[in-house]
């Protein structure tokens, strides 16, 4: 079926009014905005914490808020917006998602993103400065990302680049700008931005479980061009490669113990990769339980390797 060709699932015609203006089951809500997603970029938002220095008693209270801001609000909001125009794939790949099943009948699905996009949008505005301009950059991502005529995920290596810096490298940078007060130090945004790199590996082994739908759809996603196996050696490459570029980056900032965690824990990664490629298809949950878990954790202890930025200690 063509991209974006399937019509909206609308009450039927002998619905009752009041029926179809009922508020939709609050658990399908919570299902389309997927709670479970919502961990990287929280994460990456307090490693950008982490890394200068960590907020001070007073800062406490907006570091709770952008710590919402970017997972139950921006994140759970973008998941809104790419549900709802990917409607037509998950038909194919997981028609048990709210909206193809029906549990989200006619526009709910829609309203939710918007009503989704608006709480984001005021939040980053009560916020202000640094953090207002990066929400508004993920909210115009997002969009962009699933909504035509734009939808950037037609094009398999856009898409996943855009959601890896939007999810590691973006929430990080805000984050440490939030308790730096102002732009982070270079370092911080290139680490940050060789995490991000390495996080388009972890995105297009996500797409895995969506192949068939992607080219019955149109979409040419990473996996759905170059195939299961050649994808997830891509994927390995891309995930570990930006690592070694961090250890090293450590180790010549005077920073020998981080640079030795991140290398240790890049080994164990190489190790479940080994693993991974035996079968790609059937061990990616696997690996994102494991090896994914190894990949954050490194981000952590980098993140920790600045914190000595904020007192100028480091070279």
């Amino acid at each position: 079926m063509p991209d974006g060709s399937v019509a909206l699932r609308l009450p039927a015609a002998s619905t009752p009014y009041s029926a179809a203006l009922a508020l939709p089951d609050p658990r399908a809500v919570l299902e389309l905005l997927k709670p479970i997603t919502w961990f990287a970029p929280m994460w990456a938002f307090g490693c950008g914490v982490v890394s200068v220095g960590g907020p001070d008693w007073s800062q406490l209270p907006w570091v709770v808020l952008g710590v919402i801001l970017t997972g139950p609000l921006v994140c759970a909001m973008s998941q809104a917006v790419n549900d709802w125009f990917d409607r037509h794939v998950d038909a194919i790949n997981e028609p048990h998602r709210p909206i193809p099943s029906g549990r989200l009948p006619g526009l709910w699905g829609l309203w939710v993103a918007i009503g989704w996009t608006v709480l984001s949008f005021a939040a980053a505005a009560l916020i202000g400065g640094f953090v207002f301009w990066a929400a508004l950059a993920a909210i115009l991502a997002a969009w962009a990302y699933s909504a035509p005529p734009v939808r950037l995920k037609r094009e398999g290596w856009v898409a996943a680049a855009v959601c890896a810096f939007s999810y590691e490298g973006l929430p990080w940078v805000t984050g440490a700008a939030l308790v730096g007060g102002g732009v982070p130090e270079a370092r911080i945004f290139a680490v940050a931005a060789l995490y991000s790199a390495g996080a388009i590996g972890i995105m297009i082994l996500n797409d895995f479980k969506s192949v068939e739908g992607d080219r019955a759809s149109g979409l040419a996603s990473v996996p759905a061009v170059l195939g299961i196996d050649n994808a997830a050696n891509v994927a390995c490459v891309l995930m570990a490669a930006p690592q070694v570029a961090v250890l090293a980056l450590l180790a010549a900032w005077g920073r020998p113990v981080h640079a030795a965690i991140v290398a240790s824990l890049l080994a164990a990664q190489i190790v479940l990769m080994l693993r991974l490629l035996g079968d790609p298809r059937e061990r990616t949950p696997w690996y994102n339980a494991t090896g994914t878990s190894l990949y954050v954790l490194g981000m952590l202890a980098s993140a920790f390797a600045f914190a000595p930025l904020a007192q100028g200690t480091m070279p």
